[in-house]
């Protein structure tokens, strides 16, 4: 049976998995910062989902193949983006070779597909979640389709649809929206949320320790102003702030804010483990005990 977002949302295990995601993310920044950037901003990591899951075969829809009209006409019905942000989205996968023509006598329809950049990539992010769910039950997902990479084809349109389809992965809280929709806002709210020495459930506020603007800005290639305008809407609605006035002593992340990335990746993490357990079958044997985080939750 596969983990609901309820259930890992509501055990205090799962924080070391979110703590470790935050982290893998950042590593797959300095990795490669240009690919990252489609994963460091709501939309544009939609986009690419639904690029993925349209190329390999969208869930419930007959047609076939990844064209420009089809993807834009898709991101705009599903309110992901505007008609020319969606095209520009297109032209700039084109530009830095992450999508590229399929050759064909088709004049009318030029049909893309992922390069194996892409899709490398693509299936390190996938691999790096699968590491961390087979990490909550001793699973084998991530050797499962270490072992056979084809499998991605049948895993991602599953994960894209409901990505896309789920509230609580697209509209977490106000203050997630404020940081995954400004450019560059997802990496600085993953380095944030991993410096968290832990999350007490009733304590207001998490004090992370100094902040060094220069370092995120230096690591991130965030402007000055972007990022102090980023802090300070933030700290306006009570989300963030320092122990001291102006900009001084330690750093703090409230509740609420931390609980809406808790829950966003919560509710991610059971739209990819149902999907595994889907394409790539059940992770353990189910016993009484097989299932820590889910005999703890209920």
């Amino acid at each position: 049976m596969a983990y609901t977002a309820e259930n890992l949302a509501a055990d205090d295990s799962f924080l070391a998995a979110v703590l470790y995601c935050a982290n893998q993310m950042l590593a797959i920044y300095r990795d490669s910062p240009r690919i990252a950037s489609i994963f460091a901003a709501q939309q544009r990591w939609l986009m690419a989902h639904t690029g993925f899951a349209l190329y390999y075969g969208y869930p419930g829809d007959e047609r076939r193949g990844l064209y420009s009209g089809r993807f834009i006409d898709f991101v705009i019905q599903n309110k992901i983006a505007s008609r020319n942000t969606a095209a520009a989205f297109v032209q700039e996968m084109l530009a830095y070779r992450f999508l590229r023509p399929i050759p064909g006598d088709d004049k009318r329809t030029r049909f893309l597909e992922p390069t194996e950049t892409a899709e490398q990539h693509f299936t390190k992010w996938l691999v790096a979640h699968l590491m961390i769910l087979d990490s909550l039950d001793g699973g084998r997902r991530a050797e499962n389709l270490t072992a056979d990479p084809t499998l991605i084809a049948r895993l991602q349109p599953l994960i894209g649809k409901k990505i896309i389809e789920t509230d609580a992965v697209r509209d977490p809280g106000a203050t997630f929206n404020l940081f995954n929709w400004a450019d560059s806002g997802g990496l600085v709210m993953d380095y944030l949320i991993s410096r968290l020495p832990g999350f007490p459930h009733s304590a207001d506020r998490v004090v992370i320790g100094p902040l060094s603007l220069r370092e995120i800005r230096d690591q991130f290639m965030i402007s000055n102003t972007h990022l102090k305008r980023l802090l300070t809407q933030a700290a306006d609605m009570g989300s963030v702030g320092w122990t001291e006035p102006p900009r001084k002593g330690d750093f703090w992340l409230s509740r609420g804010f931390v609980l809406e990335y808790w829950n966003y990746q919560a509710a991610k993490f059971a739209i990819i483990d149902a999907a595994a357990e889907v394409v790539l079958g059940p992770a353990v044997e189910e016993q009484p005990q097989a299932r820590r985080l889910i005999s703890a939750a209920l």
